[in-house]
């Protein structure tokens, strides 16, 4: 049987084939120029992870990495199918939306001494637990709760098949990044995120590859950072970044693509537009960190270390920050348990 692609591979593939989406050089160019001028910054680090996850607990328990096994698992399509009604989840008074409701509403449960973050507790855990831990300060619940509840489930049976905790789990895989990756995806059905483009099988890998860039930053945080291959990793191809690659002249969309976008058209999870949204979006970031690697080489004399997984940790707030200057770009919107 055929094994898919890697990632990064993918999105080359897709890129080089794409129809309706475009990566731009000049936008290429731009964004590694902007990152140049942020590369001493805390937020190109791994330490910028706790910044972009203030509702984490602290680093230095191992409750943080069953909390980041919780929420990556469950981290996909938070957005409503009316936009002015969003879930939200209020937290030490504090409002969130979108991912951000996820991270509150088990931080919440937390507090409040559910064993959220126990495998033996939430791979038994009924729909009415689990809803009951991702309620809704509004009227508009959560999406997708029953899928979230088989995903996680599912999740925590592996766990307790392997150690019972994620640190356990994970650490069959040694301390390589890309052995981390398929570990995941072999044994967790939820996360194997693939499609087929051109005829051949292709893979995103998205919440896979972000379970395995947040343990790498919580590690980093504790000063236990030896995971190796870490520059393995892509950008995690979601619905928010590659607006944000829109917004910032990185991609650029066909006319009938667009069109259909602010039609609201739905794209089917596996659909050749989807596909080529997130590729291209992968490959983008590829472009844009071997630019921004030159530029370091070139100017500052100095190897950079700058990987896509810290793009992406910069990409997505940078998203949220700017959603209303690009409230013009529309996301694409593909029901699935993947993004």
């Amino acid at each position: 049987m055929e094994k898919p692609l890697l990632p990064r591979e993918s999105g080359q593939f897709v890129a080089e084939r794409s129809k309706d989406v475009f990566i731009r050089d000049a936008g290429v160019q731009k964004v590694a120029e902007m990152l140049f001028s942020l590369r001493r910054s805390e937020f190109l680090t791994a330490s910028g992870w706790k910044v972009a996850n203030p509702l984490a607990p602290a680093p230095t328990s191992d409750q943080a990495l069953n909390w980041v096994f919780v929420v990556d698992t469950m981290n996909f399509c938070f957005w409503p199918d009316n936009e002015a009604q969003q879930c939200e989840v209020t937290y030490k008074g504090a409002t969130y939306t979108g991912f951000m409701t996820l991270c509150a509403a088990i931080t919440r449960a937390m507090e409040e001494g559910v064993p959220i973050t126990d495998p033996k507790y939430f791979s038994k855990m009924s729909v009415e637990e689990l809803g009951k831990v991702l309620r809704s300060d509004n009227e508009t619940a959560m999406p997708m709760v029953q899928e979230r509840h088989q995903v996680l489930t599912e999740g925590g049976r592996v766990l307790l098949e392997h150690g019972g905790s994620f640190r356990s789990f994970i650490s069959q895989a040694g301390n390589d990044a890309q052995k981390m990756v398929e570990l995941i995806v072999e044994k967790i059905p939820s996360y194997r995120d693939e499609a087929t483009y051109e005829g051949r099988k292709i893979s995103f890998n998205k919440r896979a590859q972000i379970l395995v860039a947040d343990f790498w930053a919580v590690m980093e945080a504790r000063g236990e950072g030896c995971i190796t291959n870490i520059d393995c990793l892509t950008m995690f191809a979601d619905y928010r970044v590659p607006q944000a690659l829109v917004y910032l002249g990185v991609l650029e969309y066909s006319d009938a693509l667009m069109e259909a976008l602010k039609n609201g058209e739905l794209l089917p999870s596996g659909d050749r537009r989807e596909v080529e949204i997130r590729g291209c979006s992968i490959w983008s970031v590829e472009l844009i960190k071997e630019r921004l690697h030159k530029m370091v080489q070139e100017k500052d004399g100095k190897v950079c270390s700058i990987n896509s997984a810290i793009i992406d940790f910069y990409l997505w707030p940078f998203a949220k920050q700017h959603h209303r200057e690009m409230a013009h770009i529309p996301i694409h919107h593909t029901r699935c348990i993947y993004y």
